[in-house]
């Protein structure tokens, strides 16, 4: 998996933000949510998956209308694992905040006022795996291969964030 190889990527190479305790810090956001709601960790993760499809939508249209340099600004200003409403409001309209809760819903039977809740948190913690392949000293120069394979330049398809998180835990493990 293309994505993955970039982060494992990004861990070894001290010249990106990435490291095992980055990748720790998001795991363990979203299995703290898992428990805080009762959720099953997997499903948390397939939650994450939806989320990160629409995060990914968005910040492809960014990089089409303004360019890869906005992309990852968006990326090294909200990525996090704290919750904020900012990067929510700066990545997905609220219609599609609305559509996110409805697809979950349907997809996890989670309630989707629930999921609108969650939000804050995961789209920080989508936004904080891409920072992994920025330039530890200035991220806004250079490549980031991490974002590169997560918006698909050959439009494949190949990338689902429940996967990748499925593949961090067990790789921490």
């Amino acid at each position: 998996m293309a994505l993955f190889d970039q982060i494992l990527g990004a861990i070894g190479n001290p010249e990106q933000q990435g490291s095992i305790g980055h990748l720790g810090d998001i795991v363990n956001t979203v299995e703290q949510l898992s428990q805080n709601t009762g959720t099953d960790p997997s499903t948390m993760q397939s939650v994450l998956g939806i989320v990160g499809k629409y995060v990914r939508s968005s910040l492809q249209e960014k990089q089409a209308t303004e360019g890869h340099e906005a992309a990852q600004a968006t990326v090294d200003e909200y990525g996090g694992t704290s919750p904020s409403s900012e990067a929510v409001e700066s990545v997905l309209s609220p219609f599609i905040q609305q559509e996110i809760g409805q697809v979950i819903q349907e997809r996890t039977g989670l309630d989707a006022g629930m999921i609108q809740q969650f939000l804050p948190t995961l789209v920080p913690v989508v936004l904080n795996l891409l920072k992994s392949g920025a330039n530890s000293q200035n991220p806004q120069t250079g490549e980031n291969p991490v974002l590169n394979a997560f918006l698909d330049a050959d439009h494949s398809g190949s990338v689902n964030l429940a996967d990748i998180m499925q593949m961090a835990s067990q790789f921490l493990k």
